[in-house]
């Protein structure tokens, strides 16, 4: 990891499930604004070990993912990296290594390379339809989040911003720095 990435923000999910592609619309939507400087964007898709390994050295990660806990849609959650770890039981699968697997990962793997600064935020799904875009509700809600992600990097305001993406697709395994 670049020495100079200060910030990582990973959104996870399925870009073809309705709701669940939150995290990755999310980051998309920071790609076309421009993130500070210092600040790095991924789409974690549903690829847990790949998020474990971008963690490696950066000092502050931002976990972006929807959930399904019963509250109303759009609710948001903000939890600490450390509570959110959950180690594989079933040995790792990577067909079922999911973003809260990939922290107890990294923490084994990383070691002191592990993240001193774990944030996940959680935005509660109304659907998962195949194919659906967010709903309403989901979609207003990662506008918040939005913008208390980029409040909480606020430190990196004073230097230049990322250029903006272009209007190309991104590749869902493409990230910038």
């Amino acid at each position: 990891m670049n020495s100079a990435v200060q910030a990582l923000i990973v959104g996870c999910g399925n870009l073809l499930r309705g709701d669940d592609a939150v995290g990755p619309v999310l980051v998309r939507h920071l790609w076309e604004r421009g993130v500070p400087h210092g600040v790095r964007c991924a789409d974690g898709g549903t690829g847990g070990m790949d998020v474990a390994f971008q963690m490696r050295g950066v000092p502050h990660v931002i976990i972006v993912d929807a959930c399904s806990s019963g509250s109303e849609p759009g609710a948001i959650f903000r939890l600490d990296g450390v509570d959110a770890e959950t180690p594989p039981l079933a040995g790792i699968n990577l067909h079922a290594f999911r973003w809260d697997h990939a922290l107890a990962f990294a923490r084994w793997i990383l070691k002191d390379d592990y993240p001193p600064r774990i944030d996940v935020w959680l935005i509660e799904a109304q659907q998962f339809a195949a194919g659906a875009p967010l709903s309403p509700r989901v979609d207003a809600a990662m506008e918040t989040v939005i913008q208390r992600i980029l409040a909480d990097v606020a430190w990196t305001q004073d230097l230049p911003m990322s250029a903006p993406a272009s209007d190309t697709p991104v590749p869902a395994s493409h990230t910038v720095a």
